[in-house]
């Protein structure tokens, strides 16, 4: 399909070559666009370039369009944790699994951003893409908001050494003294559910396809980010007023 498209703007880049001669052809403006090929092999190339540019174009776009019709549920869902201040006046929110080896790595630069700004809200989405492991820490973490002990499970499993799976996450949540049979029995909850289907809803429509990602004012951030740029959005975002 890229080789059509490719072909098809190369034709456009020509065009107005062609239209200097009469009544051309398609098998001869097709010939023309071959020899120009031929001549110059950097306009392939350049084709691709400009279809790769336009369709990141397209796809900022279509982000931009989906951050701005839903970001009133994406910092404001009731049914999402927040951590930070609740009250703050800048909002971050993070899609994350606990078995990515990414969002570890980034926990640190989250907490460092908490301890230098009082005035962030964390608003975390559960997005458990990485296994059934991984759906089983999400559900778990979600459920321990019925004991009020949703950050200090999530900062504990964040920590956890090796993959999160049943047996982990329930050692986890005796070290931190939960109860397990309520925390079972939460898991089964409607609004566990809710969130998790929101949260992979929401990152499919704003062109996130992997953990952790971020939203942070009008910044969509794919990937690991450090403390300092964290910071940085985050005052671009309270001074643009998001």
């Amino acid at each position: 399909m890229k080789i059509a498209m490719t072909m098809s703007l190369v034709v456009t880049l020509l065009a107005p070559f062609a239209s200097h001669a009469d009544a051309l052809s398609e098998d001869r403006v097709k010939e023309l666009v071959l020899e120009a090929i031929r001549e110059n092999p950097e306009i392939v190339l350049e084709a691709v370039q400009i279809i790769e540019r336009r369709e990141q174009e397209r796809q900022a776009a279509a982000a931009a369009s989906v951050l701005s019709e839903n970001r009133d549920l994406l910092e404001n869902d009731p049914n999402a944790p927040v951590l930070g201040n609740p009250e703050g006046d800048v909002t971050v929110v993070e899609f994350f699994d606990y078995n990515c080896p990414y969002c570890r790595r980034v926990k640190p630069h989250i907490e460092a951003l908490l301890d230098e700004d009082p005035n962030v809200r964390l608003v975390y989405r559960e997005w458990p893409i990485l296994g059934d492991g991984s759906v089983f820490a999400a559900r778990a973490a979600l459920a321990a908001r019925e004991q009020g002990k949703y950050e200090e499970f999530h900062w504990a499993l964040m920590g956890m050494q090796g993959r999160a799976e049943e047996a982990s996450v329930i050692q986890v949540a005796q070290e931190i003294g939960l109860d397990i049979a309520q925390l079972r029995r939460d898991m089964q909850a409607p609004e566990i559910d809710a969130h998790i289907a929101a949260s992979m809803e929401m990152s499919r429509a704003l062109g996130f396809n992997g953990t952790p990602s971020f939203v942070i004012g009008d910044a969509l951030v794919p990937g690991v980010i450090e403390a300092d740029q964290m910071i940085r959005l985050t005052q671009e975002a309270r001074a643009a007023g998001q």
